[in-house]
């Protein structure tokens, strides 16, 4: 990287540049904010600070740093990230997830690839195709003017928006991904709220090989038991359109993106079929 004109943070033993990148990002969340501040720097000022001390001043801003024993190269280069992005599959490995991270998000569009990633990349597709979508329209028009009339009969001359929005979010995901209203689904947005937050405070915590197989802080053994809630939640939902088609009482899983998963997991056609 140094004889490429690419330079960065020296390394620490171990930990690499983590014990400073959680010191910057505690002390630039603990500064208030105004309106117009920019917000770089409070989310992500370790990136602004290396950017700036490290990247060339009359290109493009490359740095590399250390993420535990790994080494990051951070492009900003526009052709440098076309490059990235139209040879990931081959050439550019996707990242691996910490063990807390991996609970959060599994395995997503974004960590895997191959066949797998084909076969997801289909089933969402057609589950958020824009003729999909437009069939929900009347159903987050009715989920924005119920948060409205609430808003309306409160006595406050401050809302917390940041909640509001969150449960709204939660209902239309709901609505389109289980085809429920966000009540049915309120476990498992509280369970995945919970985990987000153990995500972020482990992000840049350095796991150390071996000695995490032997024993577990606690934040892994509270990621674990929150994934294994989720999943009992959504494992129960299965179950429940499982029985009514095998009553009679429906003729399919559902049209959802739920319903389009569990008619994959019982294709009879392999290049199909998605595994529990």
């Amino acid at each position: 990287m140094n004889s490429q004109g690419i330079k960065g943070p020296p390394y620490r033993f171990i930990h690499g540049n983590n014990k400073e990148v959680t010191k910057m990002r505690k002390e630039a969340l603990s500064k208030a904010v105004g309106l117009t501040d920019d917000l770089f720097p409070r989310l992500q000022p370790h990136i602004y600070s290396w950017i700036n001390t490290y990247g060339e001043v009359d290109a493009w801003k490359n740095f590399v740093y250390w993420n535990g024993v790994r080494a990051e190269v951070v492009i900003s280069e526009p052709e440098l990230i076309k490059e990235v992005m139209k040879n990931s599959e081959t050439i550019f490995q996707k990242r691996k997830l910490t063990d807390v991270g991996a609970k959060l998000l599994g395995n997503g569009l974004a960590f895997i690839e191959g066949e797998k990633w084909a076969k997801h990349r289909k089933l969402a597709n057609h589950a958020f195709h824009g003729e999909s979508l437009e069939n929900m329209t009347p159903a987050i028009i009715a989920s924005v003017e119920t948060m409205l009339e609430k808003w309306k009969g409160l006595e406050v001359k401050e809302i917390e928006v940041y909640n509001e929005f969150r449960f709204l979010t939660s209902e239309v995901i709901s609505r389109i991904a289980f085809g429920s209203n966000y009540l049915e689904g309120e476990k498992i947005f509280a369970m995945l709220n919970k985990l987000k937050i153990l995500v972020s405070q482990n992000i840049y915590k350095t796991a150390i090989p071996f000695i995490n197989k032997l024993w577990k802080p606690a934040d892994m053994l509270e990621s674990e038991k929150l994934e294994k809630g989720i999943q009992d939640c959504v494992m129960e939902m299965i179950k429940k359109r499982e029985d009514k088609v095998v009553s009679g009482e429906a003729d399919s899983f559902g049209t959802d993106f739920l319903g389009l998963l569990v008619n994959a997991y019982h294709d009879l056609d392999d290049k199909n079929r998605v595994s529990l």
